[in-house]
Parts: C-alpha cells; structure tokens; sequence
C-alpha cells in the first residue's frame, strides 16, 4: 500500500492505516492544508471548484473533501463527475481561487488522489507546492459557524467545455460533420464515456462505445498504451470505423488506433495536433518535454516554427509555453496543451484537432501517420539503492559522453549526430533512473537503452570500489 505527499498533490491506496495510504484522516489533512493555502492566498470569500473521475473511491473522497474546505469558510462548486481539462477550464471561467480533481489519473482502480490547482486552473508550480508542504505542518485554523462555506452543485460544465471546444476556429465542425466519421470509443468506464460522446456527436460522428459504463470498475489497465487497448482494436475492424479513440480516467490523455487496427502512437497525438495548427497558422513555437518524440521538432521547423523542450511535468512545459509564446504544447503520452483555451492537457480539444485534421487533408488515419518522421522509442528504468549517489551517476555519463549534445534541465539527455538520443532522470518517488532512448529503429533504440544500463552499472561499480578505497 502507497501514500506519496509532492507539490502535485497527495495520491495513494486505499484503504490500510493512516499515514501508509490515502485514508481519510489523510485525505483531510491535505485538503486542510490546501484550504489554508488558498485562505492566505485569497483571504475574503474564497472559492474553490472541485470535480472527479469515475473512480469508485471518489464520492467518498469527495465528501471529504468539500466538508473540509467548507468548514475553513472556503465556499465549493461541485462539478461532480468531470474531467481534468474540464475543472481547469471551470476555474479559470469562474475567476475561482483554485480547484481541486480528485483522480489518479492512470493508475489502477485501488489509487486515488487529490490534485491542487491554482486561481488559473493550472496545476502548482514548485514554490507553491512546496509552500502547500509546509502548510501541512502548521496549526490550521477553521472557520466559526458564521463563517462556514457554502455549498453549490453546477453539472454543467462538460457543456461548457464541448461549447467552447467547438467555438474555437481552428475546430473544422463543417469539415468534420461532412467526413461522417465513424468512431470506436474506450472511454475506460470513467468519465470519458460522460464527456467524449457529446462532443463526437456535435461533430456529426457515429459512435461504436465499449466500456461506457462510469462505474469506475475499469475493465482494463486504464493508461491508453497500446497493450492496453485490444479490444478497442478489435472494435475498429469489426465495425469499420474510420477512428478509434481511447483516453484515460480523467481525460487529459488521449491515444488513437488507426482505421487498419493499429496504434497511431501515442507519441504522435501531439505531432499531429502540432502539425494541424501550424499548418493554419503558420511558423510558431512548439513545446514538449524532453522526454517526448523528436518528429514534434522536426514538424515544428518543417513549418517554420521553433521547438522547444521543457523539464518533465506537465507544471514545467506550460512554464515553458508561457516564456516562448507557443501556440501548441504538451507531453508524448497523448497530452495536448492549447493555451487559447486553457493551460493545461485535454483529450477533448485534442480528439476536435485531430479529426478536423483528418477531415481536412482527406486522408485516412494511416496514410496522415506516414506523412511523419518514423522514430521509435524505449522506455526502460535502473533500480538503485538509496545509498548511491545519482547525480554522481549521472556526472559521471555525462563525462563520458563529453563530445556530444547535452542537456542538464532534468536529469541528463544526451543527442547525438546521428539524431538519436538518451533521456535518463531520477524517479521523483522510487531510487530508480528512468531511461527513454529514441532511434529510427526499435532494434536500436532497445540497444542504445541496454547501452546506458551498462554505463550506469559501470558508474555504480565504480562508485562502489571509490567508497571502500
């Protein structure tokens, strides 16, 4: 059983003792914290909004919750089942002082989590989350009776999303309504079976829907990777869909499964998105992380734009976004960033982009994936024990490698001429190294990933035999 206290927020296991997982005295702790938080932040009248995802654990949590934040004289809007992307937009609509989505995301049916957002809908950056830690440990004062929050309930924020969705320019309606798209769809038994079929409909799509009960029962791994999505697979052949469409608990990722049965890459939803907008708008700033697909920089400069890499962190690349002025961002796990609506992932505005992608190049699924550098990735970690030393690990790679392209602004990423490159970080909960190489082959890209376990086996040993010299 698991319990993880970060800047993001507070996520565990249900269920267990206190202080081990995400009990409820634990779950009331944080909450209290984050109420305090915005009270000094936001001292008269405080509003904070607040949704979930489809998770059996999440009534619970959520009551919990809202009776916290009431009782620190925190009024709430409840948006109920929601997503992510949803509540961001709510907070920032409402000039709210923050929001709170109570989902783990793409962990399994036993997690859940609180994930704290600012008065902007985007999630805390380090010196507010790490100001939201030390929160945790001071004498928290609640409100007196006059003073308690108070409690609204508004479901209408999925509808005010899809509205604006569909609002934005750049969403062909007509385009897409006239393609008459047949859609597989695997919302995963959470909220994307509440949210995404709204929007396909009012884009003029068929829908093919498994997995459509929101009961958070999750009837497979829920993270959308393609060993995970068979039967969603299975379902675009069987039904001659044009698309199939799968997204994750709390909809901020999305994958697609081509016409033929076969991923489009999850890496490659960006990419696609990336290349539509740039397309109607010409040379402009691209941002990923640094551990997603190089084709995003490739596309970006076919345009005329510039690509930039930001830490990983969903925080660290909206940072990046702001600073550059992009017009398209996000991660390579099927998170799509677009500032003119919110900063922040959503599967939604990313399933709108990339059908009227589709709708209109006139190209099937299949054919739009071979108009992209083909990059293939591998994405493996080193355990290490606590006792050793990873930024010694990684100088001393890094001293190894001294002749080629570098990059320190998360762990280490090394380029070489060749295109191909290496991203190794520290995991911000477990001793291990994360490792993800890239290469134009999946053969090579696993033989450059076996290569730097050698090199941080090597670093270790040598780390090992210093100490007891």
């Amino acid at each position: 059983m698991t319990l993880i206290q970060s800047i993001s927020g507070s996520r565990g296991t249900i269920g267990g003792s206190q202080g081990d997982n995400l009990t409820p005295p634990d779950i009331v702790r944080m909450a209290a914290a984050y109420g305090s938080f915005i009270k000094k932040r936001h001292p008269v009248k405080p509003v904070v909004v607040i949704g979930r995802d489809a998770r059996i654990s999440g009534v619970m949590v959520t009551q919990l919750l809202i009776a916290t934040l009431n009782g620190l004289g925190i009024d709430v809007v409840d948006i109920g089942l929601s997503t992510t992307p949803t509540v961001e937009f709510a907070v920032a609509e409402l000039a709210a002082c923050g929001g709170v989505v109570v989902t783990a995301s793409h962990n399994p049916r036993q997690w859940n989590a609180l994930k704290f957002l600012d008065e902007h809908g985007e999630f805390l950056n380090a010196e507010a989350g790490a100001e939201l830690l030390q929160t945790r440990t001071e004498d928290i004062q609640y409100a007196s009776i006059e003073d308690m929050g108070m409690y609204y309930s508004d479901t209408s924020w999925i509808e005010k999303h899809i509205e604006a969705i569909l609002a934005l320019p750049d969403v062909d309606v007509e385009a897409i309504k006239a393609a008459q798209f047949k859609i597989a769809l695997d919302p995963v038994n959470s909220s994307g079976a509440l949210a995404v079929p709204p929007l396909l409909e009012a884009l003029g799509c068929s829908i093919e829907m498994i997995n459509g009960e929101p009961n958070g029962d999750f009837a497979h791994n829920p993270e959308p990777l393609p060993e995970n999505l068979t039967a969603l697979s299975k379902l675009v052949l069987a039904t001659k869909a044009h698309l199939g469409v799968a997204v994750d608990p709390d909809v901020d990722r999305v994958a697609f499964i081509c016409e033929d049965g076969q991923p489009f890459g999850e890496e490659y939803t960006l990419v696609a998105v990336a290349d539509y907008l740039l397309g109607n708008h010409g040379a402009a700033p691209t941002v990923s992380n640094l551990s997603s697909t190089r084709a995003l920089q490739v596309v970006t400069e076919k345009h005329g734009g510039t690509y930039h890499a930001a830490a990983v962190g969903e925080v660290n690349v909206v940072t990046k976004m702001k600073e550059v002025g992009a017009l398209i961002g996000g991660e390579g796990n099927g998170g799509v960033i677009y500032p003119a609506l919110h900063y922040g992932r959503d599967a939604l505005v990313g399933i709108a982009f990339f059908l009227s992608h589709l709708a209109q190049s006139g190209k099937r699924a299949t054919e739009l994936l071979n108009t992209y550098p083909a990059f293939h990735m591998s994405k493996n970690k080193a355990e290490l024990s606590s006792e050793y030393d990873m930024d010694a690990v990684f100088a001393a790679i890094s001293l190894k490698y001294k002749q080629d392209q570098q990059t320190t602004i998360d762990g280490l990423k090394i380029t070489f001429d060749s295109g191909e490159w290496i991203h190794m970080r520290k995991s911000n909960t477990e001793p291990i190294i994360r490792i993800y190489t890239e290469s134009h082959s999946p053969v090579f890209a696993d033989r450059l990933a076996q290569k730097m376990l050698q090199d941080i086996g090597e670093a270790v040993k040598a780390q090992i035999m210093n100490h007891k010299s």
